[in-house]
């Protein structure tokens, strides 16, 4: 779907933002990927693609307005354009509710959930407005539904949704699209712990803790990271080039329960 297109994907770690550079490779892409940690990043790479032709890695924190042109500029000069961004990188230890939030967890994840995705979507946008390109949000179910005490997080994603709608009107004229992806609950490295912690504390198997959260799902399984990940795909693709402005959820059907 993403035959000679440049992405580039952050937040690139163990879990979803992994999963996208797979996906995007899989996929015919060429891609940039970003994390906090260069070792990280060096890891992802040995294991995807260890000659570097189709994956190349900047260090980059999206709160830095420096960090986030110098992605963009390593995905133009090594590969020519930018296509497509994934946008992973997110702050998500903002937990508690009305009286035990901590007030500076909310601010992190307002200063990188949402201000810190536009850090990076300017230097994006202008790449992109020679030819059109698709930006593609990680937005999260707690947005419609408590789930995990984490207001904070819910409520940066909020924000970040209500951003897409206005980016989706701004840059349309510049063929730009813009949609959001919704995960909810996600098999990958942090429900497993998750699973591990709630298995040991009621000591359940750890097939019967995942059964307690999933049980009422009409898919009766738990979405996979790489399921997300291939749904953020479809929207950087041009089998999306008609659809901005849209969020979609990747939940196993939960919503409906």
């Amino acid at each position: 779907m993403l035959q000679g297109k440049t992405v580039i994907v952050t937040g690139v770690g163990g879990g979803l933002g992994r999963e996208c550079v797979a996906a995007a490779l899989r996929e015919g892409a060429n891609v940039i990927m970003a994390a906090r940690t260069q070792a990280t990043l060096d890891a992802v790479a040995a294991e995807l693609d260890p000659s570097g032709e189709r994956l190349a890695a900047q260090a980059a924190d999206i709160t830095d307005e420096a960090a986030c042109a110098a992605v963009v500029e390593l995905a133009t000069e090594k590969f020519g354009s930018v296509d497509a961004l994934i946008q992973v990188a997110a702050f998500e230890m903002a937990f508690g509710g009305l009286w035990d939030s901590q007030f500076k967890d909310w601010r992190t994840a307002y200063e990188t959930n949402v201000i810190g995705a536009l850090t990076l979507i300017r230097p994006v946008a202008e790449a992109m407005k020679a030819k059109g390109g698709s930006i593609v949000l990680i937005g999260s179910q707690s947005m419609f539904k408590p789930q995990l005490p984490q207001a904070g997080y819910a409520a940066s994603k909020g924000a970040l949704l209500s951003t897409m709608y206005y980016l989706a009107d701004e840059l349309g004229e510049y063929d730009i699209r813009c949609n959001m992806v919704v995960p909810s609950w996600m098999w990958g490295p942090p429900v497993q712990l998750y699973v591990d912690i709630q298995s040991q504390q009621k000591s359940i198997t750890k097939d019967e803790a995942l059964q307690e959260i999933v049980a009422d799902f009409p898919l009766r399984r738990m979405t996979e990271d790489g399921e997300v990940a291939d749904v953020a795909m479809f929207f950087a693709s041009d089998h999306a080039k008609a659809v901005t402005g849209q969020h979609l959820l990747v939940n196993s059907g939960e919503m409906m329960s």
